[in-house]
């Protein structure tokens, strides 16, 4: 002790010394929770070690799932005392396995400027992991290097984390090239309507954009529970409507699709109407759930088949547009290693989901696939992956299938694509616009739900298709409407959407729409319109000529057709379809009967129209029909009245060689007589060259 000086004014000297040694060092030394080093501070001292106490209580577990939760206790500690090397490094390691991993760098680097001897070898994959997350590439390469050469030079050579470090590395030179070319995208948040300080992830889209579904974990949970893992609600899952792009705010779906347990959004029908749903069990794997949209309401979910859903892990779930495929995401036995993409297909005899089928080493990799999406064109592939070039974590993919074969897939790119967990991605019919969930220091709190919106390449002229797709109009809607046009569309499809009503009242009608390749006179899809409003939604990927029928109980069938070239891009259509009951003098123009030019010979591509039609006559043996041929306004009267009734004796003489009784059925020519269209425009006069039917008795 100092002579002459009492203890008190000594411990404030060596206190204010200390202090000045560590102010002359840049703050860089590394200053312990000690009394003499705060002087006078016994209370907040105490405080701080209290907290550090606790931090260290959940920190030591080992459980890196909790290490998140230690965070609190530790910043308290830190607002006290930021110059501690453990301390830092705690906060630094606890970051990483919390929401806001980038966070970890500030404080990794501040240990290592207070003690580079404070765990050397780990501070060196702590500084790798933040450098990276904050896409500070070269850093992140030294750092992971260092890491690295220590692992090798260690007298027990580990080799699961010298693969891991590695792994590090190579995201790391993916990340570099990635970011030298960056995607032209606005990437939006959906706003306080959608999201909150809660976190919001998993979004699913119907494909018109109307309807969003996502999993939350909000106070309004059904059940009210908190999982004790993170002390964080149950997930349910939640819903918004867009009204002229407007999203309504979020509200929960509420039972009998939420639990008091866990429930996540796993996958959502192109139509919106078959909601898959993750359900967890105790013995830590789940499996998938399907729920029906039924005259308003979702019915309670069902667990898919034991082609589906096995003993192991299956998450997200992805179903084709026309209902036939089915990708999910398993982690089971026998696959490329970690969770894989597989395929079932539905088997119609069994009305169940047929064996799976893994996708193979194209597709799936060593490391984990996740969040399949199958978009709405049926050839477009959209997956998460920590394999191939990801960047960090699990990375954004497509895939494409070329003749029945996916192709390499192709990282989606930097922005969308960032050092940490990008899953979960879904995208538009337009193929313009996509979703997803991302933490952004610009969000309401953890994960928010945003939209992305691809520019494409600069000055690229508008993409059009070809009018002649609106032959199938009917001049009786004066409803149908075109989407206004953007700068660039990408997807190879159209969507036709609109209400099913009855043609004399508008009534809405529950019906049943058949989509089919008149090539190939297969069924390739059935739709159904909704029990109350009518609506319905169907997607006409590019490639085909289809037949569309509707067919509803008491109606008579209503007849489309569109013819759609593999050039075409995405339009989106609008389209009452009424439907006349099954009565005296009503009629239906069969849109799918083709003759070949000036001639009345029957095309083979008219065969599933004309089976419809047959069918209609053998259900009901009551009706007698007239087969009508028209005519546009093109060649002379008698010629044109000559091969109008040509054609209607074909179309009767088929059926009769079918099966259907002769004496219910007479065919008239009425040549360019009962025009239905202008026949000044070549459209006018496509839709006046038709086949009609009309009950006459």
């Amino acid at each position: 002790m100092m002579k002459g000086l009492p203890a008190i004014f000594v411990s404030i000297l060596v206190s204010l010394l200390l202090h000045l040694q560590v102010a002359a060092q840049g703050g860089s030394e590394d200053v312990p929770f000690d009394k003499a080093y705060f002087p006078n501070r016994k209370a907040e001292l105490k405080d701080a070690k209290s907290a550090i106490k606790e931090g260290d209580r959940i920190y030591d577990m080992g459980v890196e799932a909790y290490w998140n939760l230690a965070i609190p206790f530790y910043e308290s500690a830190h607002a006290f005392n930021p110059n501690n090397a453990e301390l830092n490094f705690k906060l630094a390691t606890s970051y990483l396995f919390s929401p806001y991993k980038q966070r970890s760098l500030g404080y990794a680097i501040r240990s290592y400027e207070l003690s580079p001897q404070y765990a050397p070898e780990q501070i060196q994959l702590i500084l790798g992991r933040g450098y990276h997350l904050n896409s500070r590439w070269e850093e992140a390469l030294q750092a992971y290097t260092a890491h690295l050469s220590m692992l090798k030079s260690g007298r027990r050579i580990d080799g699961e984390a010298i693969s891991r470090v590695e792994k590090y590395i190579n995201e790391v030179r993916n990340g570099m090239v990635l970011s030298e070319k960056m995607e032209r995208v606005w990437i939006d948040n959906l706003g306080p309507a959608v999201n909150s300080s809660a976190p919001e992830y998993a979004p699913l889209i119907s494909t018109d954009e109307s309807l969003l579904i996502v999993t939350a974990r909000r106070e309004d949970a059904v059940g009210g529970l908190l999982d004790e893992s993170d002390q964080l609600p149950f997930e349910d899952i939640y819903f918004s409507r867009s009204r002229e792009g407007v999203w309504s705010p979020l509200q929960n779906i509420g039972e009998p699709i939420n639990t008091s347990g866990h429930d996540a959004s796993s996958g959502l029908s192109p139509d919106g109407r078959t909601l898959f749903v993750f359900r967890g069990s105790n013995k830590g794997n789940g499996d998938i759930y399907a729920s029906q949209f039924v005259a308003g309401d979702w019915t309670k979910p069902k667990p898919l088949g034991k082609n589906i859903n096995s003993k192991a892990h299956e998450t997200s779930a992805a179903l084709s547009y026309n209902g036939k495929e089915l990708y999910f995401i398993s982690d089971r036995e026998g696959g490329q290693g970690g969770k894989d993409i597989y395929l079932s297909s539905w088997d119609a005899t069994r009305e169940d989901w047929g064996p799976a089928e893994n996708l193979g080493p194209t597709v799936n990799t060593p490391y984990d696939e996740d969040g399949v999406y199958l978009h709405p064109d049926g050839r477009t592939l959209y997956f998460s992956s920590k394999g191939h070039n990801s960047m960090g974590g699990n990375d954004i993919f497509y895939t494409e299938k070329v003749d029945g074969v996916w192709q390499q897939p192709v990282n989606i790119g930097h922005p969308i694509n960032t050092p940490d967990d990008d899953v979960f991605f879904v995208v538009a019919a337009d193929g313009r616009t996509a979703y997803y969930s991302s933490i952004r220091e610009e969000g309401f709190g953890d994960k928010d739900i945003y939209r992305i919106t691809f520019l494409g390449p600069e000055k690229e002229p508008v993409l059009q298709v070809e009018e002649q797709l609106l032959l199938a109009s009917d001049d009786r809607v004066p409803e149908l409407s075109l989407e206004p046009e953007v700068e660039i569309r990408t997807s190879k499809m159209i969507l036709l959407k609109g209400v099913v009503v009855d043609d004399k009242s508008g009534a809405p009608l529950e019906a049943s729409i058949d989509l089919i390749d008149n090539g190939t006179s297969a069924v390739l899809a059935t739709f159904h319109s909704d029990k109350e409003s009518g609506a319905y939604l169907v997607m006409l990927p590019a490639g085909y000529n289809y037949a569309l029928h509707t067919t509803a109980d008491r109606y008579l069938f209503n007849s489309m057709h569109f013819d759609i070239p593999d050039t075409a891009q995405y339009r989106e259509y609008f389209k009452a379809i009424r439907m006349n009951p099954i009565k005296i003098g009503e009629s239906v123009v069969l849109r799918n009967i083709f003759f070949d030019y000036n001639a009345f010979s029957i095309r083979k591509e008219s065969e599933a129209e004309l089976e419809r039609l047959l069918q209609l006559i053998l259900d009901n043996p009551q009706i007698k029909l007239e087969i009508s041929g028209h005519t546009d306004n093109v060649g002379g009267d008698a010629y044109n009245q000559e091969l109008s009734e040509n054609r209607a004796k074909a179309v009767v003489d088929y059926l009769v060689q079918q099966g259907a009784p002769r004496e219910r059925l007479i065919y008239k020519g009425y040549g360019k007589s009962q025009a239905i269209a202008d026949n000044s425009t070549e459209i006018g006069r496509q839709e006046n060259r038709r086949t009609e039917f009309k009950i006459i008795e």
